[in-house]
């Protein structure tokens, strides 16, 4: 979708960090009960969406701490890859249910993208992309993001959730009514 959205409307694509559960340790966390609950029917439409299109999609039950995988994310980033770097976290937890809290997962992404992995891991642990990425944060819980996915749309629309491509362009068409 978003490929589709970048050729159709020549749509920029920036993925920010967004902590979901920022009270998550730095071993991860279990999910309660009642949210593995909650999400069930939620998570099977997304598989039904996600295997249609031909895409594998698993949920693991043990979330990471992610802060590890926004800040990789970031020196990706600033390096011209955080897309191609996104997609391949995002692959890795939610394709194969991996880890993304670990270095040798953050690291398998890295280098599927070109980027240098022992480079990545020594900033990061190094602490060099931490205020960057919680002064992203902060910033969207200022614009009121409370839950991922949230596509901000030229600072103007949000959509929440995983929505179908129309509702996506039912925006994109009126921001561009609104430009004309």
């Amino acid at each position: 979708m978003v490929e589709r959205l970048k050729t159709e409307y020549g749509a920029e694509i920036e993925w920010r960090p967004f902590y979901l559960r920022p009270d998550t340790p730095p071993e991860g966390m279990e999910l309660p009960d009642y949210v593995k609950a909650r999400a069930a029917q939620s998570h099977e439409h997304l598989r039904q969406r996600a295997n249609a299109i031909g895409l594998e999609m698993v949920f693991p039950t043990h979330i990471p701490n992610t802060r590890l995988a926004h800040e990789a994310t970031e020196y990706a980033r600033q390096r011209g890859k955080g897309f191609e770097f996104h997609h391949a976290v995002f692959e890795k937890f939610y394709g194969k249910g991996q880890d993304i809290s670990k270095w040798n997962v953050l690291r398998a992404a890295a280098e599927e993208v070109g980027l240098d992995a022992e480079e990545m891991q020594r900033l990061v642990e190094a602490g060099t992309y931490t205020a960057a990425v919680q002064s992203e944060v902060d910033q969207a819980y200022q614009i009121g993001v409370t839950g991922v996915p949230t596509y901000v749309l030229n600072d103007r629309y949000a959509i929440v959730g995983a929505q179908p491509y129309e509702v996506f362009q039912q925006a994109l068409e009126r921001l561009v009514s609104e430009t004309q």
